[in-house]
């Protein structure tokens, strides 16, 4: 019988290196800083003087500037707005780990806990102006010594205006690693794809320096942006002919070329890549395994060796040409329909102008406003068919996998106050616009009104999340498991299902949602001020349990080898069920709150995804 994780001693609980609770943000004032002196009424007047006249100068200056701008021509521009540059030093300070990538000199920062990271390093050319709507381009020589210890602005957002956190010139990415690695430590590198729906960076300033320490200092960790929304995702036949498609999953390829070409130096080994993520970003790591239909004539074999990934979003796919209409309405709202090349006219607007355009539509087949617009097109090459097609085909890459997902994935995403079967199937239709009535009635049936109530919720509000969430999480994860373990060995496929609780989740009605193991994953300090409270107390024990796993996984392309002491063995999908009474297969890793084990998949989740793979083609997925 396994044995709960909150039962084992607290030393079996313990990484070779334990998180440490001292771990704090670079943006957040010390616990032991001073408090500025208070300064006299009259400074302070003097102060407020200056600074009114300093205010009057700036606005003058802008109204003048913008005012000869606007002139000159109203929505074109020939500067771009993107992040910060690093801080310039004269040179290389080498007990700051200053390394020379040959186009620039990066200087990494150490933390107190043995990890060194190198914040905002360019993988890619800014991709404005005329490489708006591009392929990635390599980055351009710097002269200067930058300090890598600021993260960059995120790409923009689908739907948002430019506020100072996001730019178009985005394309940077960070690098954590042991501060005792070398250039010939070759650890094994763990490849982390943010989400956001592929139509915004969700995870903004992610501090990977918990998962370093709790492989003792053996993997090196690497976050990047990509972009997304209308600049990562745009279709249509002009982008075809004189851009390029699919440019979100093209900065993914670019980072990764330059993760092969650089992470040695950082002390990483390039021939020992793990690529993983959440949601899109789980979603992403299956568009690079079956690119281009899992053709390695096409693509470079060596740039990953293994996946690990959560809730992998697969949403409704469409061909450029039924994504024609996305960008005939931009051309037309933003003025560029009467220019004879549109896309020219495009990658010339102004960027705050253009951002303002960047706003969700109906996708193709819809009248409704789905949650994501813009995602991977079909475009034959790259991208050549629909993803459930490619899985049940084999066309892919063979690696090892680790696929798993959340208790309650569709819980964040269902409107709240869904009181009416309609409303539940306009919701669905708007995010699967090939949804038949037919195929709506066969998921109302499969996932009748739960008795249950929740809070400030409509009474079909859980029915609801729990079908969206099977149709774009849970299910297409038991695809992706199932159609590994027929094409590939396996011996090298696993998969869990992550139900910690947290009580404020839980008192809310949303269960364990979307995302929530990325607390246990990276440590609850990994994005300072956002983690609940419950993982530094009751779920506290949980992180050593599922980063044992994760790490073991990056280093060893098995999560057992390096588990957490005391920690069950994680079995493979199609291991003996014996045990069961049944046949071999559908086995997963659960964690939950005060016991992690596995079990089988019961037969009802079973019947639901087995539907709902059945269609996923005929719903574009």
């Amino acid at each position: 019988m396994d044995t709960p994780y909150n039962k084992l001693p607290a030393s079996s609980l313990s990484p070779s290196r334990p998180l440490s609770p001292l771990q704090t943000s670079d943006h957040c004032t010390p616990a032991f800083a001073k408090p500025a002196r208070k300064r006299s009424m009259l400074t302070r007047k003097k102060r407020l003087v200056v600074c009114m006249l300093a205010l009057v100068v700036v606005v003058v200056v802008a109204v003048t500037t913008g005012t000869v701008v606007g002139l000159r021509n109203k929505h074109h521009s020939q500067t771009q707005p993107g992040s910060p540059k690093s801080t310039p030093v004269a040179q290389c300070s080498a007990e700051k780990a200053c390394l020379d990538l040959g186009y620039a000199k990066y200087q990494g920062v150490p933390d107190p806990h043995g990890v060194t990271s190198w914040l905002g390093m360019r993988y890619a050319a800014p991709p404005v102006g005329k490489l708006r709507f591009a392929a990635p381009q390599d980055p351009v020589k710097e002269n200067n010594v930058q300090v890598a210890n600021t993260h960059r602005k995120l790409c923009l957002s689908t739907s948002t205006r430019m506020n100072g956190l996001e730019a178009e010139d985005c394309l940077f990415l960070d690098v954590f690693a042991p501060s005792t690695a070398t250039g010939d430590s070759k650890l094994p590198v763990y490849f982390f794809i943010q989400g956001g729906g592929f139509n915004m960076n969700a995870n903004m300033k992610l501090n990977a320096s918990g998962l370093v320490q709790a492989s003792g200092g053996n993997l090196v960790v690497v976050g990047f942006n990509y972009r997304v929304g209308l600049y990562g995702f745009l279709a249509g036949k002009e982008i075809e002919q004189d851009g390029s498609l699919n440019n979100g999953l093209k900065d993914q390829i670019k980072a990764l070329e330059w993760v092969k070409n650089h992470i040695s130096k950082f002390g990483g080994n390039p021939d020992h890549i793990v690529i993983g993520g959440h949601s899109a970003g789980a979603a992403s790591t299956v568009f690079l395994l079956t690119a281009y239909g899992g053709d390695m004539t096409k693509s470079d074999p060596s740039l990953f060796h293994g996946v690990i990934a959560g809730s992998p979003s697969m949403g409704a796919m469409s061909t450029v040409s039924e994504n024609q209409g996305l960008y005939d309405s931009l051309v037309e709202r933003t003025g560029c329909k009467s220019s004879q090349d549109t896309l020219s006219c495009l990658r010339g607007l102004d960027i705050k102008f253009l951002q303002s355009h960047n706003i969700k539509r109906p996708l193709p087949g819809s009248d409704k406003l789905p949650l994501f617009t813009y995602s991977p097109t079909i475009d034959g090459d790259l991208v050549p068919d629909f993803t459930y097609r490619l899985l049940k085909q084999g066309k892919f890459r063979k690696v090892p996998v680790v696929f798993g997902d959340d208790q309650n994935d569709g819980t964040l995403f269902a409107p709240r106050l869904t009181n009416t079967t309609q409303q539940s199937d306009d919701f669905l239709r708007a995010q699967f616009p090939a949804l038949n009535q037919t195929q709506l009635d066969t998921i109302n049936a499969l996932y009748p009104q739960t008795a249950d109530q929740f809070p400030r919720s409509g009474k079909f509000w859980r029915q609801l999340a729990n079908a969206y969430g099977d149709m774009r999480y849970a299910c297409p994860k038991i695809c992706i498991i199932q159609s590994f373990t027929q094409f590939h060995d396996p011996r090298q496929v696993w998969t869990y299902r992550y139900a910690v609780e947290d009580p404020i989740f839980t008192s809310s009605g949303l269960g364990t949602p979307h995302t929530a193991e990325l607390e246990a994953i990276w440590g609850p300090q990994y994005n300072p001020g956002t983690s609940p409270p419950s993982y530094y107390t009751t779920n506290k024990a949980i992180v050593p349990v599922v980063q044992g796993y994760w790490s073991s996984f990056i280093r060893t392309l098995d999560p057992n080898r390096h588990r957490a002491e005391g920690s069950p063995e994680w079995t493979t999908w199609n291991a003996s069920r014996a045990d069961a009474g049944a046949e071999e297969g559908y086995r997963e890793m659960f964690l939950k709150t005060g016991n992690v084990t596995m079990r089988v998949v019961d037969a009802k989740q079973r019947e639901k995804c087995a539907y709902l793979i059945g269609i996923g083609v005929d719903i574009k997925q």
